[in-house]
């Protein structure tokens, strides 16, 4: 079957993050936050996924496919590269259309404004410059090109100014080019004065006020041409593990060259003189699909200073404070809550301080005697290293298995590593050549003549800033086959033995895949035999061909099966006789999407599984994963009403992906209102919301898609 082009499905997703912004019903300021977050996305796509198209376009060799290989293609080495630069460019193209004619006007309307220099006032000029040189002109030293001074190093995602120059230096030389490096140290977006703009909160970009007062930096020169730009660079580490001494020392070492990778794109003013391009793309060894020109600041990601700085909270979503979990009791030893069954919480609906709250008890009980964590994304937030480390101070055993290489946290967790191993916790580091992903707690209390074990498994990561911002489910629990379970995983991952023998759980690298193929397949014989069958599953991404092989043929049987995938999606559904009992929906919403959760129904056997992982092959085969059971029915069926079965049913924030690859937004029928899973969790939550229909209501096909704006970019 023809499959979805990875890299391609994930521009994708980036154009149903804009549309939140496109939206009248999204609150202005958050329409300027989706607006950052696109930029975020496409920063992080062309830092990760864009290396292997720049390679092939220079050493000229085969088109790169749809997962990062290479496949002869008839658009020659620089075919994908000009494909997804085509698709990419067009994204930029309808943010800054966004930024400057919708959300920008808009916020002046409510008198907050971003003033260019021909806005300002005299008055505010002379702030602007009094501010530019006490605040700004001191930190900056303009380089002009010559033998003596090359192009300076400029790294990744850094603000700079190319400047064309008149006239000759005071050596008499015709020097013409200049670069100014911006100190990173300097906010991109500035606050006026108070006495500069009457009633109106008023900004200004740091790049305009640069760009005002370039010719103060080059005395005696004039200023022909110039522009802003900015250079997007390959930051994924990599460490050839097999030929390190240590592990640790060599991320720390490689921490200091990401900034000046492989340069994958280029940014610039949307007026930047062709010549000064030229120079750029020369410089970086890049071609013309690499450039993009954008109109307005090209570090439009730093814009979300200015949704932090304003104060107006009928311009953002209503604050949520989420709720102490439901199924934790608010006082009381949680270990006899867990002995008495299983518990779960909803983040960012439910508070993650049910998982703080376990933590604080183990440290304070003096029958804990041990305590094991998995660290992937932690976060600033110092509270659960701060107990981990008390717990040590306390004569309890700690393992901390710290994942040195999840992406852009690799110095946050470096330094974790070295602040337990202080205080005299043990550290591992996972297995060589395989990422720690999967998220665990597991306390051992000593009761009596023997020891019980009580253990969280998450589906998202220890970081309380984004259990307020992600959806996530994390379970509670003292199944004595579960802990037993996680206890063979601690093993594994310390002594790196052979493969555990777990009783419940499945384990990437060795067993998730395959037992999730033949759970798949289990519904497809089910389906042959005329039983009920039926699989829903929820995810970020789906890439694995073995996964979506197997959901082919279940779906070929006559199996109904519904995928909520929030990222990249490979399956192609609704191809007749292939996949036309697929369905695939995609929700952005208010808050990230990022459970994984999967459902499946064969004959009389109904089994929920969570999980940390996606069905990707990266998931699968090159980390270290969990999959496992929810056994209790109440907690099943909780899962179902809550985590499931909306997401069939919203109207608001869901897309539907199409035979054609296109994503196209569901419409609710006529005369009915648009329903938003994150509202009406939202509310339900605050207790003045109808709790969602089961998941055996679920309708055979979802609401009616509709053509938007975004869609059409992909």
């Amino acid at each position: 079957m023809d499959l979805i082009n990875r890299d391609e499905s994930i521009l994708a997703f980036n154009a149903r993050v804009l549309d939140m912004a496109l939206r009248d019903d999204v609150p202005l300021l958050e329409r300027l936050r989706f607006l950052c977050i696109v930029s975020s996305n496409l920063d992080e796509f062309f830092e990760v996924r864009m290396e292997p198209h720049v390679v092939a376009w220079r050493e000229g060799s085969q088109a790169v496919g749809s997962n990062g290989s290479t496949s002869a293609d008839a658009s020659g080495p620089r075919g994908s590269l000009q494909r997804l630069g085509d698709l990419a460019r067009n994204l930029v193209q309808q943010q800054y259309h966004a930024f400057n004619e919708a959300v920008m006007p808009k916020l002046a309307k409510q008198n907050i404004v971003l003033l260019s220099h021909g806005e300002r006032t005299p008055a505010q000029r002379r702030w602007v410059r009094n501010h530019f040189m006490h605040a700004v002109r001191p930190l900056l030293v303009p380089i002009a090109l010559d033998p003596a001074h090359p192009f300076p190093q400029v790294a990744n995602k850094s603000l700079n100014f190319i400047v064309q120059l008149g006239g000759k230096d005071a050596f008499g030389r015709a020097n013409s080019i200049a670069i100014v490096r911006v100190p990173r140290v300097l906010p991109r977006v500035i606050r006026l004065g108070s006495r500069s703009r009457g009633e109106e909160l008023a900004f200004v970009s740091l790049s305009s006020v640069i760009r005002a007062h370039l010719d103060m930096l080059f005395p005696h020169r004039e200023v022909l041409k110039f522009s802003q730009f900015r250079v997007t660079r390959h930051s994924d580490l990599a460490v050839d593990e097999d030929d390190v001494t240590s592990l640790r020392t060599a991320l720390e070492m490689g921490l200091h060259q990401r900034n000046f990778g492989l340069a994958t794109r280029v940014e610039v003013s949307s007026g930047c003189a062709t010549e000064l391009s030229d120079l750029l793309l020369k410089q970086f060894d890049l071609p013309p699909e690499a450039l993009y020109k954008v109109g307005g600041p090209v570090n439009l990601v730093r814009f979300l200073q200015l949704v932090d700085m304003v104060d107006r909270p009928e311009l953002k979503y209503a604050a949520l404070t989420p709720k102490w979990p439901v199924s934790l009791p608010a006082t009381g030893s949680l270990f006899d809550a867990l002995k008495a069954g299983d518990a779960l919480v909803h983040q960012p609906f439910e508070s993650f301080d049910g998982v703080l709250a376990l933590l604080r008890q183990a440290v304070d009980d003096p029958k804990v005697v041990a305590i094991k964590q998995t660290i992937y994304r932690t976060g600033s937030d110092r509270q659960m290293l701060d107990l981990l480390c008390e717990a040590v101070r306390r004569g309890k055993e700690v393992l901390a298995v710290v994942e040195l290489r999840a992406r852009f946290d690799e110095e946050a967790n470096i330094n974790w590593a070295n602040d337990l191993e202080r205080v005299g916790a043990q550290v591992v580091y996972g297995v060589v050549g395989l990422k720690t992903h999967a998220k665990m707690v597991l306390i051992t209390r000593r009761e009596g003549r023997r020891f019980t074990l009580y253990g969280h498994l998450a589906t998202g990561n220890y970081n309380p800033k984004t259990a307020r911002l992600y959806t996530d489910v994390g379970h509670f629990t003292a199944d004595p086959v579960l802990t037993a379970d996680m206890e063979q995983v601690f093993f594994h991952l310390a002594s790196q033995s052979l493969q555990p023998k777990l009783k419940a759980m499945l384990l990437a690298p060795f067993d998730a895949q395959p037992q999730l193929v033949q759970k798949i397949l289990a519904t497809r014989d089910a389906a042959l035999a005329g039983e009920p069958s039926r699989v829903v599953a929820k995810m970020n991404a789906l890439t694995d061909e073995g996964l979506i092989s197997a959901l082919l043929e279940a779906s070929q049987a006559g199996v109904q099966i519904d995928l909520v995938v929030r990222g990249a999606c490979m399956l192609r559904p609704g191809v007749a006789g292939v996949s036309d009992n697929i369905r695939v929906r995609s929700v952005v919403g208010r808050f990230l999407e990022h459970s994984r959760m999967f459902y499946f129904v064969h004959g009389d056997v109904e089994q929920l599984y969570l999980s940390s992982a996606d069905w990707m092959s990266r998931n699968m085969f090159r980390r270290i994963e969990l999959v496992w059971p929810v056994n209790d029915a109440a907690m099943r069926e909780r899962i179902v009403r809550e985590c499931l079965a909306p997401y069939l049913y919203d109207t608001s924030d869901a897309w539907c992906l199409g035979v054609d690859g296109q994503y196209l937004r569901v419409q609710p029928k006529k005369r009915s209102k648009p329903m938003s899973v994150h509202a009406v969790l939202v509310a339900q939550f605050g207790g003045n919301a109808k709790s969602p229909q089961a998941i055996s209501e679920t309708p055979a096909t979802p609401a009616k898609p509709r053509r938007t704006r975004a869609s059409r970019t992909t």
